[in-house]
């Protein structure tokens, strides 16, 4: 028997839907009757039946998947038009499922638990009951956006093999920190830090002249460097996001960078920890960690004796684009 989708289910690659006009009605019937030992593709899982404005999705598997075209051995209608919506959203890339979930959510009514979208060059793909994994990108502002939270975004849109993702920004402010904490002088680890440079602040990659007054608001390796520049221990205040605990959602997918970790991803928990100078294959890795998704290409993993997991990754060929239109039935 057929089972149900899970939720945030979408058609792998989409190819694997058909979309097609029928002239029966969109009951359990109606839709037995028109596909009982109809030939299908081989590669075809779904089917979005549309009758005037009504939508039907249907899941199917053909008799036999060898043959290029076989009879529906079995099938089952996932949601009749009382819970399928069709959407037309030319901006929607259908192959991805945060984009496909960020439209169904835009259009979300109750009742519907299928949103058929056509999208980008007209090609068509559903979700099924969409509901985004969150995760929260602990980073250091300004700037702003931060860095590790655009390159988020970048990889999300592009890797279709993640599920649909909600990041959310878990900011540490740096002016918060200097407003919090005061002194008569701040060292910081760099001009990047967003905060201005006049008045009483020096940076820490200038090597400035030492200051027995100020007060460090940088994170370990800054530390490290202090006591190798000045053979002091300085004051200070920690930003690392690493550091950082999430009082409010101490169970949430988290993630986050850390400059003493120098390559690769370190995962712990429900924590996936990237360097401060990640690339975006390491922040991929980090993500498809997080969701529980095998990495793009075989890497060496090793075991560290805290239990994280230090994931060492090649550098994979480009994914491949999306597959041409829909299937015919």
């Amino acid at each position: 028997m057929i089972a149900e989708p899970a939720p945030n289910t979408i058609t792998r690659p989409y190819r694997g839907l058909s979309v097609q006009e029928v002239d029966v009605p969109l009951t359990p019937a109606g839709i037995e009757g028109l596909l009982s030992h109809r030939e299908i593709y081989r590669r075809t899982a779904y089917l979005v039946l549309r009758n005037g404005l009504d939508t039907a999705l249907v899941a199917v598997r053909p008799e036999d998947p060898g043959p290029l075209f076989s009879p529906v051995a079995e099938l089952r209608v996932l949601s009749g038009p009382d819970a399928t919506l069709w959407i037309t959203d030319p901006a929607a890339d259908v192959g991805n499922a945060s984009s496909l979930a960020a439209v169904a959510l835009k259009h979300q009514s109750p009742g519907v638990l299928a949103y058929v979208v056509q999208g980008k060059f007209e090609h068509v793909n559903f979700i099924w009951r969409p509901a985004p994994v969150q995760i929260r990108v602990t980073e250091v502002i300004p700037p702003h956006p931060p860095k590790l939270l655009a390159m988020a975004e970048q990889v999300v849109a592009y890797d279709e093999d993640l599920p649909p993702i909600d990041l959310i920004l878990d900011a540490v402010d740096v002016t918060e920190l200097v407003a919090a904490n005061p002194a008569p002088h701040y060292l910081l680890p760099c001009r990047g830090s967003g905060v201005p440079s006049e008045g009483d602040v020096s940076f820490l990659d200038t090597h400035p002249p030492y200051h027995d007054d100020w007060l460090l608001i940088g994170c370990e390796r800054s530390r490290q460097f202090h006591n190798h520049f000045y053979l002091t221990e300085p004051a200070r205040v920690d930003l690392c996001p690493a550091a950082r605990i999430v009082a409010a959602s101490p169970g949430a997918l988290v993630l986050t960078k850390c400059c003493l970790h120098e390559r690769g991803i370190e995962v712990n928990g429900n924590t996936a920890v990237v360097p401060w100078g990640a690339n975006l294959d390491e922040v991929r890795a980090a993500l498809r960690a997080l969701c529980g998704i095998p990495p793009v290409s075989d890497g060496r993993v090793t075991g560290a004796s805290t239990g994280a997991i230090t994931a060492t990754v090649d550098v994979p060929a480009p994914p491949p684009g999306p597959a041409p239109g829909s299937t015919a039935l």
